[in-house]
């Protein structure tokens, strides 16, 4: 399910997945199928590791990343979660041929 809070997020993100809800800037973002397709590889990680679990390696990934980078944005763009849904989000098949667990494979690198 897609909803719209425009007030609800920090400069230029635009999106966002809380299980089972797509939170979005605008309106008008419902029809960007890339930043959808995103969202729904971030629901799909979610299920995978139960939801509650998703978050706490999230969060806990997050804080390790800005460690290393004393970056937030890019400690974000880092955390192998982000990092999967980024490197595939242009593949509107992607979540029908992916296997499970594969953010494990962008941990390292």
């Amino acid at each position: 399910m897609i909803l719209v809070f425009k007030h609800f997020f920090y400069k230029n993100y635009v999106g966002l997945s809380l299980w089972p809800f797509i939170i979005l800037k605008s309106a008008s973002l419902r029809k960007d199928a890339i930043l959808i397709n995103h969202e729904r590889i971030h629901l799909k990680q979610q299920r995978e590791l139960l939801i509650v679990p998703f978050y706490l390696l999230y969060i806990l990934e997050g804080i390790i990343r800005f460690l290393i980078y004393f970056d937030a944005y890019k400690a974000y763009r880092n955390i192998s979660f982000e990092r999967e849904a980024y490197h595939c989000e242009s593949n509107l098949y992607y979540l029908q041929q992916r296997r499970p667990f594969s953010f494990i494979k962008y941990l390292w690198g």
